[in-house]
């Protein structure tokens, strides 16, 4: 008696197991995995600090590279609630995709040659360019070579400012701030000249609510920045997400996720570029 006792409880423990992995979903796979309640998720990396790109608010994510992400997400089988969003800083995207902690990433993530030999990308899906922002009133900076003399400001650590000084405006006066909103600050009280960054992330900044109409962009398109989305090496999701951004320029979403995004600061986009057009 006490043996079949054991052995119905053995054996409901075995349904009990199968039960859970049938109604578990995934592995954790490019296809995306579980999340903690069992329901199918996908994660996505983005940037937290890059208004107009992707940030971080108490109001939950937004910027152009979300709203892509989310248009991808959804052609890919997952609602806006099952998309989990991870922090992506720049030294980090390469290790995330390799070690699987997202399924992509859409983070302001140009494509290079180095990058490429780590992680695929699908894309592009917008071509952006170095650029720099002034005020609004400054008629003084109307080409690089106007820089000359002036006070730069970049982030510590970017080689955006270094690229315009020693290609560019070899008399320009360079200063580092920690933060992008910092320069921003300084730029408004005059204390630089002009920040130098991506085209786009400047247009982002100068769309906040406290700067529009205070900012301009110079339009020197100093680089060609191809924005891909990062996936694994060798994962299946390139092609299905080369489809998604296709579809997203031919259903006007891709227009309108820019003018909502970057549109408060006039910012010139590049028409929507071809998949595998990369422009050096």
């Amino acid at each position: 008696m006490k043996l079949r006792k054991v052995s119905a409880a053995a054996a409901a423990a075995l349904v009990l197991s199968i039960t859970a992995t049938a109604c578990g979903g995934g592995d954790g796979d490019n296809e995306g995995g579980s999340g903690s309640d069992g329901g199918k998720k996908i994660t996505v990396g983005i940037k937290f600090d890059q208004p107009g790109v992707g940030q971080k608010t108490p109001q939950g994510y937004s910027g152009f590279d979300v709203d892509v992400a989310t248009y991808v997400a959804k052609k890919l089988g997952y609602s806006e609630d099952q998309i989990v969003w991870k922090e992506a800083k720049s030294a980090d995207r390469e290790t995330m995709l390799q070690r699987g902690d997202v399924d992509f990433i859409a983070a302001s993530y140009s494509i290079t040659p180095e990058r490429q030999e780590k992680v695929d990308f699908a894309g592009p899906y917008l071509l952006a360019h170095q650029d720099v922002l002034v005020r609004a009133d400054d008629s003084s900076i109307k080409s690089p070579k106007d820089l000359n003399s002036k006070k730069l400001c970049s982030v510590t650590g970017s080689t955006s400012a270094q690229n315009v000084k020693e290609k560019l405006a070899p008399d320009a006066d360079l200063l580092k701030y920690p933060t992008y909103s910092a320069c921003l600050t300084g730029l408004q009280n005059k204390a630089i000249d002009a920040l130098t960054t991506d085209d786009s992330i400047l247009a982002g900044y100068a769309s906040q609510d406290q700067f529009k109409g205070k900012f301009k962009l110079g339009g020197f398109k100093m680089t060609n920045e191809n924005y891909g989305i990062g996936v694994k090496k060798g994962s299946d999701l390139k092609a299905k997400i080369d489809k998604a951004l296709e579809d997203m320029v031919a259903d006007k979403s891709w227009d309108a996720a820019v003018k909502a995004n970057f549109g408060p600061a006039q910012y010139q986009n590049e028409p929507a570029p071809k998949i595998g057009d990369i422009k050096s």
